[in-house]
């Protein structure tokens, strides 16, 4: 992400809103058209990926998007989170859902930058899901401060409630700068609350890529006009810089450690993503 790109939509955005729904996950409402052709063009190429690595792109995308699902689920349920901030919610359904499941329980507030913002706000609204308490506003993650800030978000929010704030399918897209910047901004704005938790998708390469795999990173990057980067080494090296930026407790969930995951675990490209879980 960068803000040269507001005046698009990404074309991954369409792409993984359609796959959601085709796995039985989202609303009809972001079954784009745009998303149809885009997903059938990102099946040809994954399905050869998959073909001669044997790496499932399906298979990571499910074990991430569920895998945080799972654990702010037990957040919330636990009653130390009532508010979450999705950052770069783009056409993922999982503000709508968790509205669904928790209603008066739980405010959602997603976020986007602008052209995304109001593509979202206008599919959300066929939903009928948009309230005081499910809210989609702009945000750029890389704004420090002003209306469009994370801490400016993040004052629409009761600072006596648990937050969680969510990341998925976005840092790496950041280059290790302007990654470390959200980081430090996500932990300063969690302090603010009495209980504060950062879930993302998060990846090591400390394994040696298939060559298909590793091609396939190339085209994607050259699709989305952006390289793609990979920050951490370990889960220890993820620990040292997470709690660099101001986070306290830092750990890194393997996939086959949460149930709702663990079918996707057995498979290569499941096993490759693990979920995010530091507490400010």
């Amino acid at each position: 992400m960068a803000r040269e790109q507001t005046a698009r939509v990404s074309p991954t955005a369409y792409a993984t809103g359609y796959f959601w729904f085709r796995q039985g996950m989202s609303h009809p409402a972001f079954a784009t058209p745009q998303g149809k052709r885009l997903d059938r063009a990102f099946r040809v190429l994954t399905g050869v990926t998959r073909r001669l690595s044997g790496f499932s792109l399906d298979a990571l995308m499910l074990a991430r998007h569920k895998g945080i699902d799972a654990q702010l689920s037990k957040a919330i349920d636990s009653g130390r989170i009532g508010q979450v901030i999705e950052i770069a919610a783009g056409l993922s359904p999982r503000g709508w859902s968790f509205m669904q499941r928790y209603g008066d329980r739980l405010r959602y507030i997603e976020t986007d930058l602008p052209t995304m913002a109001a593509c979202k706000r206008a599919l959300l609204l066929q939903t009928g899901s948009l309230s005081e308490r499910h809210q989609l506003v702009e945000l750029d993650a890389l704004s420090s401060d002003g209306p469009d800030s994370l801490a400016a978000v993040a004052k629409r929010l009761d600072p006596d409630v648990g937050t969680a704030i969510i990341t998925e399918g976005l840092m790496n897209y950041l280059d290790p700068a302007s990654a470390r910047g959200v980081w430090q901004r996500i932990a300063e704005t969690l302090g603010g609350f009495p209980q504060g938790v950062y879930f993302s998708d998060v990846y090591f390469n400390e394994r040696v890529q298939h060559p298909a795999v590793i091609a396939f990173g190339a085209l994607l990057s050259a699709f989305v006009k952006g390289r793609m980067h990979v920050h951490f080494k370990s889960p220890r090296d993820l620990a040292q810089i997470l709690k660099g930026a101001g986070f306290k407790r830092v750990r890194a969930v393997r996939t086959d450690a949460i149930a709702a995951t663990r079918e996707y675990a057995s498979q290569r490209g499941g096993d490759s993503v693990r979920v995010l879980e530091a507490w400010a």
